[in-house]
């Protein structure tokens, strides 16, 4: 008799743990498609701008590099190398710059019992994520139909590269959600942060093109970079020499994540609610 309570217990706490975790993916999509009617409006075009405004620049610098570059360099087809950096980087730097302040501006939402600031921020990061893909994907249409690159050779490790570096991406916007809550000065520069970091995203560069003294920079400092190679290492296959390390880009973007995480539980006494 005491077997069948305690089974019938644990039955019971499992059904209510997956309706929690359900009921706040439905908190997460009503605060994506929130997110996405008070930045966008109903007017115009409305929601597609979540992927106009990525794909206007990707698609245009994609095309300003291919029309004043070689078509070549280094034997790799400068589009697809503009394309696999440049996807990335939009979307590390906007989802980092829409990171900040995201919970003094929606500080009325946290009235409702059940949106909490990792909500908020979760579905804000998600909103740019949604956006980067799908621009990505008309862009490697277009250029791919035009003839101005190929398919990748290996779609699995395209994708898992890129899989790093949104997981990172997360994880590195929960903390300046955090700081930028905490610093007025920090809310200030972010954008210029993040345009300096350029150079340490490896956007536009093979490691193996560095000097070999200074490719450690990007090697076992940063996690995009090295993210960036294993997107180009499935895209080119053999055509290039990938630097990356699976080992160091899972522990560091896990950490990161356990971090951002960490903090966003942290920042709702520092929130001013309105």
């Amino acid at each position: 008799m005491v077997n069948k309570k305690v089974r019938s217990a644990k039955k019971h706490v499992n059904l209510t743990l997956s309706q929690s975790i359900l009921t706040q993916l439905r908190v997460i999509y009503a605060l994506i498609m929130r997110e996405t009617l008070t930045r966008y409006g109903r007017e115009n075009i409305g929601f597609l701008w979540v992927v106009g405004e990525p794909i206007l620049f990707c698609g245009g610098v994609t095309i300003m590099w291919t029309l004043v570059r070689p078509s070549h360099e280094h034997g790799l087809r400068m589009t697809a190398m503009v394309v696999t950096g440049y996807v990335p980087l939009v979307l590390f730097r906007h989802a980092v710059v829409r990171s900040t302040k995201a919970y003094a501006v929606n500080s009325s939402l946290l009235y409702h019992r059940l949106v909490t600031p990792l909500d908020i921020i979760t579905a804000r990061i998600t909103l740019e994520v949604i956006g980067v893909m799908m621009a990505a994907i008309l862009v490697l249409c277009g250029a791919v139909s035009l003839g101005y690159m190929e398919l990748p050779e290996d779609w699995a490790l395209t994708l898992s590269g890129f899989g790093f570096v949104v997981f990172f991406t997360y994880g590195i916007s929960f903390i300046f959600s955090y700081l930028t809550e905490r610093s007025d000065l920090l809310e200030k520069t972010v954008s210029v942060l993040t345009y300096l970091a350029l150079p340490w995203t490896g956007a536009f560069v093979m490691i193996d093109w560095i000097p070999p003294k200074y490719r450690w920079v990007l090697e076992y400092t940063s996690p995009i970079a090295n993210g960036i190679e294993m997107m180009r290492s499935g895209f080119f296959g053999s055509k290039v020499v990938p630097h990356y390390s699976i080992c160091f880009m899972t522990y560091t973007s896990l950490l990161t994540f356990m971090v951002g995480v960490y903090l966003c539980l942290r920042v709702r006494p520092h929130i001013e609610l309105s």
